[in-house]
């Protein structure tokens, strides 16, 4: 796996001294992401890249962000926000990249320094070559900010809840429909699927669940299970675990997971007695993996720019997608 080889070069001192650049995965109206080509005679020439640059002595990270932007490809960076932090060592030097994703600008993008340049829809991204520490932006890029979790206690009640969900327009959802017999789960099943299928959603199975999880776009595995796991488990498009602590964040990394969930953030009340992690932890564990990491628990979607500034994918949940 791609991935799971690239875990193996991280830099692992975080207080080793890193060239810090910062990046911007820039999208058009069409969700198309632009991508330009190293030269040839650089560091990892003749690979593609997310455009950006080194941060000058003293600068900000936003300010970078909008100079490089606008000396390399043209354009003038009006919204941003923090999407991954990649912290990689490629043995001649480390790298961190500071990754934000550009949803407004103004200008036409242009190959300011001659260099090829192209925009790409984000599921066709692993269709071209890109330096190591690319690998997590890509999974990052092609992730929505929000993902939701369906469950119910009877099968009208599952239904309704997914009619909910994809009435907001949700690209990605997790099926942990626990409380439901098996032959309840056979028979939700199909009818999930298809809704999925008809509104393009990406729909992950609960690792749990005695179904064929193959039957989705992926598998999300129980902290319990990716704690089982030694590789990452094979055949699945999409895999990504829970996490409720560092450890399983960096076995999760190491596994190659696309992403994970971290739980929980503040205080829930099915969980009343649990003690919440609270949003410096969670943006100092967040800050210490390479993968995309939503945050859950005590959370709305009020909360998603919150969770950007903690370094966060997004938000999961899943009474915050029925309120």
């Amino acid at each position: 796996m791609i991935m799971s080889a690239l875990m193996l070069s991280i830099a692992p001192d975080n207080s080793v001294t890193a060239l810090h650049v910062a990046v911007g995965v820039i999208t058009d109206n069409l969700g198309n992401i632009l991508l330009t080509q190293r030269a040839k005679h650089v560091h990892q020439g003749g690979l593609w890249e997310f455009p950006g640059g080194k941060l000058e002595l003293g600068e900000s990270v936003e300010r970078a962000l909008i100079r490089e932007l606008q000396e390399e490809v043209g354009i003038l960076v009006e919204l941003a926000t923090p999407l991954i932090k990649v912290r990689y060592d490629y043995g001649d030097r480390c790298v961190l990249l500071d990754v934000w994703r550009v949803s407004r600008f103004s200008g036409q993008a242009m190959a300011c320094e001659g260099q090829s340049m192209c925009w790409l829809p984000a599921k066709r991204l692993g269709e071209l070559s890109f330096p190591a520490a690319n690998y997590p932006i890509i999974k990052a890029a092609q992730l929505p900010s929000l993902y939701a979790i369906l469950e119910g206690q009877t099968v009208e009640e599952v239904l309704s809840n997914c009619r909910c969900i994809l009435q907001r327009d949700i690209k990605l959802l997790q099926l942990r429909i626990k409380s439901l017999s098996v032959t309840d789960v056979e028979f939700v099943l199909p009818k999930i699927l298809a809704s999925c299928q008809l509104q393009q959603v990406k729909l992950l199975i609960n690792s749990d669940l005695p179904v064929a999880t193959a039957q989705g776009d992926g598998i999300h595995l129980t902290s319990r299970a990716l704690l089982a796991c030694r590789v990452r488990p094979k055949n699945y498009a999409w895999v990504a675990a829970s996490c409720h602590n560092l450890a399983e964040l960096k076995h999760a990394e190491q596994l190659g997971v696309d992403f994970a969930v971290l739980a929980a953030v503040q205080s829930t009340a099915t969980h009343p007695k649990q003690q919440p992690l609270g949003w410096d932890l969670v943006s100092d564990w967040i800050d210490q993996v390479n993968i995309p990491v939503y945050v859950m628990g005590g959370l709305t979607l009020g909360d998603l720019d919150r969770a950007f500034s903690a370094g966060a994918q997004g938000v999961a949940g899943i009474s915050a997608f029925l309120d």
